[in-house]
């Protein structure tokens, strides 16, 4: 499976989310540790996505390349150079879909950026479905072959029943609302089509304001993969952390030595939020697993909302949550 890292809060360099930190996401396409299979690398391909302040549309920006993260000196070069206040990156490891651009991550339509961790079994059974539930606009959108990028079709078509796709901005409580019916569409494919090999449906879609992410899986027996947050006021290199640092490879390919980041606090109000399949720090205090069966909100003012997603699937140790089909919603306590 992939891994992912969503980063919002003030202008950050992107390096110090992608290369410098003892374990980025460069460093995690070769050395992920908390995959479900046994693949430890993340070698087909990668993607960044990310919003720029200074200029006046709500446009993001993609680089996608097929190359493994580490060995691309452009991803290098343009993450010592590029600040942004939110930044979707992605590196690959196929589970449907050919090596190629169009099938990288993340994906863009309008002020929107999609990634996804994860495989929705048995997608062959389920794609003619799928493709049936969309408008003419949004059954052409996808240009890769990819399962997740279907999925973002459908996550638009569901959205252009309540509203534009195209705006530059849209309420969370309606990205929250069309995720969670993507969510249950496929899951009643996967049903009707009797696959065994549960679904994991790690998405993340965000308009540049607010962030919405789930860690799902179709099974109350089986691990969704992994999901990470961590909040702070800054991201930033600790002297005090005495673990002798791996290294990566600089835009020369040279060999430079990996930082080890911590997530500081300096205040109660979160200024920084890190979403990620595996901690970007080896220090336990700094990250919160996200429970299976979750959906997590980031609100424009840096609020983090958990909400369980109660279905059939869901632990019961969540006794009050929202359902996949219901407009009502409980926060956590």
């Amino acid at each position: 499976m992939c891994r992912l890292l969503i980063f919002k809060g003030e202008p950050i360099g992107l390096s110090h989310l992608i290369t410098k930190p003892s374990h980025s996401i460069i460093n995690q396409a070769f050395d992920c540790r908390l995959r479900l299979d046994a693949r430890p690398v993340n070698a087909d391909g990668f993607g960044v996505g990310w919003y720029d302040t200074e200029l006046e549309d709500s446009v993001p920006c993609v680089f996608q390349a097929i190359t493994p993260a580490w060995s691309n000196r452009n991803l290098h070069r343009l993450a010592e150079k590029i600040r942004s206040p939110l930044v979707f990156a992605h590196v690959r490891a196929s589970t449907t879909g050919a090596l190629s651009e169009e099938n990288c991550h993340p994906w863009i339509y309008g002020s929107l950026l999609w990634m996804h961790n994860g495989n929705i079994s048995g997608f062959t059974k389920i794609k003619r479905h799928l493709q049936n539930e969309l408008s003419e606009e949004f059954f052409h959108f996808p240009q890769g072959s990819t399962d997740s990028e279907w999925a973002f079709a459908l996550f638009l078509n569901e959205l252009s029943k309540i509203a534009d796709p195209k705006a530059t901005s849209f309420p969370y409580v309606t990205l929250k609302e069309v995720m969670l019916l993507t969510i249950e569409k496929i899951k009643c494919w996967w049903v009707q089509a009797g696959v065994q090999e549960p679904c994991r449906m790690n998405f993340a879609v965000t308009d540049g304001r607010s962030v919405v992410a789930t860690k799902y899986v179709t099974s109350s027996t089986e691990d969704a993969a992994s999901l990470f947050f961590s909040t702070g006021t800054s991201f930033e290199p600790s002297k005090q952390v005495n673990i002798p640092p791996p290294t990566y490879l600089d835009d020369d390919h040279q060999p430079r030595p990996a930082e080890q980041y911590r997530m500081q606090k300096y205040d109660k109000r979160e200024k920084i939020v890190l979403i990620a399949s595996e901690p970007l720090t080896f220090e336990k205090t700094d990250w919160i697993e996200i429970p299976c069966q979750t959906l997590v909100i980031v609100t424009p003012k840096m609020n983090v909302l958990q909400f369980p997603i109660i279905d059939e699937f869901v632990d019961n140790v969540y006794k009050t949550g929202i359902s996949l089909t219901s407009k009502t919603f409980y926060p956590v306590e």
